[in-house]
């Protein structure tokens, strides 16, 4: 068990699907968490210096940024496709558009994480949460490659800290899966790491942290578990709005976790939406960046 401080609510904006959160230390004066409202249509930047928020407007909902290792932005999984996005003073500009993988009507991409490697994994979901159309991507010098099929929605990619294990979810089916990945970014076989209970709500987003442990968002369960790197649960925590989306690790030494919630179908609940932070007593690991030199070789 970890010694957590009490979560609090940092930021009311009520999201309707915050998503996506991710830690960019070199922005602003100590650092700044950016997280996307995917049914909102915003990006959100959130200042711990100043305890404030500065939010744009997007033409197309962008479901997650993941920063570019030369330091030019960021690459973005938009509903339908991948671009290179810029953030400035006056908000977010589109440059370009990547390679796309063709995804069934209906679907959008959902959840992305690099790997320390730079390989960029990313995840799609039928937009209705019916039919098992999602998949889960690679995207690295060899270009953009299906490695599993079958998803509802697709979730929550995480790496260990080895960075030999992806973990990846399939949130209507309540099942957290595991990867063995060679060095090559080569999946095993896939298997059932976590299944919830009926009690426990669906696993949402997620991420590691510097000791193996890891950190999963409960949707519609109201509260964030850590597991441990066998599976069992270590620590519960409640936060006060019953859609959990999405956590990462931020602040000067990783040591501050940042959750993200949703207030769609949830008027009824006062700090829906928010953002939450706590102390949790164990320190992150930093968001890996996509690898130009490998994206390269995929012609924007």
């Amino acid at each position: 068990m970890i010694a957590a401080t009490t979560l609090e609510c940092v930021w009311q904006g009520r999201a309707m699907l915050g998503e996506g959160p991710v830690w960019c230390p070199e922005r602003g004066a100590q650092g700044e968490l950016l997280f996307v409202d995917i049914l909102g249509g915003r990006l959100h930047a959130f200042d711990p210096a100043s305890q404030s928020a500065r939010s744009w407007s997007l033409d197309e909902p962008a479901c997650w940024l993941v920063p570019r290792d030369d330091g030019d932005g960021f690459v973005a999984g938009l509903r339908s496709r991948l671009v290179h996005l810029r953030l400035g003073e006056a908000g977010p500009v589109i440059v370009a558009d990547w390679p796309t993988p063709e995804e069934p009507a209906g679907n959008r991409f959902n959840d992305a994480k690099a790997d320390a490697r730079g390989r960029l994994w990313f995840g799609s979901m039928d937009d209705a949460a019916e039919r098992a159309s999602g998949s889960l991507y690679r995207w690295d010098g060899r270009g953009v490659t299906r490695v599993d099929a079958g998803y509802r929605v697709a979730n929550g990619p995480a790496l260990s800290p080895d960075g030999r294990t992806l973990y990846h979810s399939d949130t209507p089916n309540r099942t957290i899966y595991a990867f063995d990945l060679d060095e090559w970014g080569a999946p095993g076989k896939r298997r059932e790491h976590i299944r919830f209970g009926d009690t426990q709500g669906y696993p949402d987003g997620m991420t590691c942290d510097a000791e193996g442990g890891l950190w999963v968002a409960h949707w519609d369960g109201g509260r964030i578990s850590r597991f441990g790197p066998d599976g069992r649960l270590d620590e519960t925590l409640p936060v006060p709005a019953s859609r959990v989306t999405s956590c990462c690790f931020a602040g000067p030494e990783l040591e501050r976790l940042y959750i993200t919630t949703a207030a769609v179908e949830r008027d009824g609940e006062a700090l829906a939406g928010g953002l939450f932070r706590v102390t949790p007593g164990v320190r992150g690991l930093p968001a890996a960046r996509v690898a130009m030199r490998l994206a390269a070789r995929t012609p924007a």
